[in-house]
C-alpha cells in the first residue's frame, strides 16, 4: 500500500522539495492532546530541533503545545511561529552567551543547564540584566536505551548532563546564586525508542533520585523527562501515529508523582516524522555489473539520516503500478555514501518518475546542506498545492 498523495501537482513541481501532510500532523497533535488530558500536568513541548519549517511550527503551537529549543535560532524560529515565552525550554551543552541572553531578554519558561560553568554563567548573564533566570538541572540517569549508538544521550559516557553523583552539590549552589531560580530536573536518554521499558528504567532512577534529594530537604516542581518515542519507519501507511498513549501511560504508572509536580516532555520525531515526505525525481535507471541503479535527484544533502546513521526510509514510486524490481537507490552528490537504499524493492522505475521517501518529517529539511553547490530542498504543506 503507497501513501496518498497529489502527483498530478508533484509533475508539475522543480524536485527535489518537502510535502507536509498536515490532516495527518493535525491527527497526530490531537492524538498527543487526547492523551495528555488523561493524565493532570502533563506538558508537552515540541523538540524544534526535529523540524523548524514556519508552517509546520505554526500549525504544532495552534495545538497549544510549547517548544524546545537547543540553540538561539531555535528560540528565535519558535518566537516568530508565536510559541508563548513561558512555554519554551533552553537546553544544549554549549550555551553561548548571546543565546543566553536571547533567553533571559524573552523571558523563557527555563534553562535546561548541563553543567556548573553553565550555571555560572547564567547567573551572571541573568545578574547585569536585572533578572532572575529559572532552571532545571539535566541529570545523566546512566541509562542506556535500545537505540542507535549515535541517539543514545543518556549514558555516563555521553556528553550530556550532570552526572547523578553531582546533583545534590549543584541545587545547593544554585540556591547560594542570586540570579537564577532551581525549579526542576531534566532527563533525555535518547532518540527513536520503542520499548517502554526503557522509559519504565528512566521513571525508576528518577523515583531513586527524587527519594534522595527529599531526604535532604530538596522538592522538586518540574521534571522533565525529556522525549525520545519513536515511530514505525517500516509501516508509515499502516502505522501513521505512535502509540502515544503507552508512552504517556507508563510515565503515569511508573513515575511516583509529588501533589503538584508538574511532568514535561520534549517530542520531536514522533509529532512530525510520518507528516513528511522527501519527493524526488528518478534522472537514470542504470544497469550495473551485479545490480541495478535507481538514480535520484535527491541526496545525502536533502536527507542525509541513510548515510549518517544508515536508517532506513521506506521509498515509493508514485508513478509506477509495474511489477516490482530490485535497485540500490542512490543520489546524486559526488560521495559513495550518497545511497538511500540498497537491495530495495520498487515498482518498476523510469526516468522521471516520482519518488517518495517517507518518514523524513523529522530530522531531514533541518539537516539540509548545501554541499556540492546544491540548493536546499523547499518545504511545502499540503494546503499549498491546492
Amino acid at each position: 500500500m503507497k501513501g496518498k498523495f497529489p502527483l498530478e501537482q508533484f509533475a508539475k513541481m522543480r524536485t527535489p522539495f518537502y510535502y507536509y501532510d498536515t490532516e495527518l500532523l493535525r491527527t497526530t497533535l490531537r492524538a498527543i492532546n487526547e492523551e495528555t488530558r488523561k493524565h493532570e500536568d502533563f506538558c508537552v513541548h515540541y523538540a524544534v530541533k526535529a523540524n523548524a519549517n514556519p508552517k509546520v511550527l505554526r500549525y504544532i503551537r495552534e495545538a497549544g503545545l510549547g517548544a524546545d529549543c537547543v540553540s538561539g535560532g531555535e528560540i528565535e524560529a519558535a518566537i516568530r511561529a508565536g510559541f508563548p515565552h513561558d512555554k519554551i525550554v533552553f537546553a544544549g551543552v554549549g550555551k553561548s552567551d548571546w543565546e543566553i541572553e536571547l533567553g533571559l531578554d524573552h523571558d523563557i519558561f527555563c534553562f535546561n543547564v548541563e553543567s556548573v560553568p553553565e550555571l555560572e554563567v547564567i547567573n551572571e548573564l541573568a545578574g547585569a540584566r536585572g533578572k532572575t533566570a529559572k532552571v532545571a538541572f539535566r541529570i545523566n540517569p546512566d541509562v542506556g536505551a535500545h537505540t542507535h549508538a549515535n541517539i543514545t544521550t543518556g549514558l555516563a559516557e555521553n556528553k550530556f548532563g550532570i552526572a547523578m553523583r553531582d546533583m545534590q552539590s549543584v541545587i545547593e549552589l544554585a540556591a547560594q546564586l542570586k540570579n537564577v531560580k532551581f525549579v526542576g530536573l531534566h532527563f533525555h536518554i535518547g532518540s527513536q525508542i520503542l520499548d517502554m521499558g526503557d522509559f519504565q528504567a528512566l521513571c525508576n532512577r528518577i523515583n531513586e533520585l527524587q527519594n534522595q534529594l527529599e531526604s535532604h530537604h530538596i522538592c522538586i516542581e518540574n521534571i522533565n523527562v525529556g522525549g525520545g518515542l519513536g515511530i514505525d519507519y517500516q509501516h508509515p501507511n499502516r502505522i501513521p501515529i505512535p502509540d502515544f498513549k503507552a508512552y504517556f501511560d507508563t510515565y503515569a504508572k511508573h513515575l511516583k508523582r509529588r501533589p503538584g509536580q508538574v511532568i514535561h516532555f520534549e517530542l520531536g520525531r514522533a509529532v512530525v516524522a510520518q507528516c513528511g515526505s522527501l519527493i524526488s525525481r528518478t534522472l537514470y535507471i542504470k544497469e550495473g555489473t551485479h545490480k541495478k541503479f535507481a538514480i535520484l535527484d535527491a541526496g545525502m544533502t536533502d536527507l542525509i539520516r541513510p548515510a549518517l546513521y544508515q536508517a532506513f526510509h521506506k521509498i515509493e514510486n508514485l508513478s509506477s503500478e509495474e511489477p516490482m524490481q530490485t535497485y540500490d537507490v542512490v543520489g546524486p552528490i559526488c560521495e559513495s555514501s550518497d545511497v538511500f537504499a540498497k537491495q530495495t524493492d520498487l515498482n518498476a522505475a523510469h526516468r522521471g518518475d516520482i519518488m517518495a521517501i517517507r518518514s523524513a518529517g523529522a530530522y531531514g529539511e533541518i539537516m539540509a546542506s548545501s554541499y556540492n553547490c546544491r540548493q536546499l530542498p523547499k518545504g511545502f504543506v499540503s494546503e499549498d498545492l491546492m
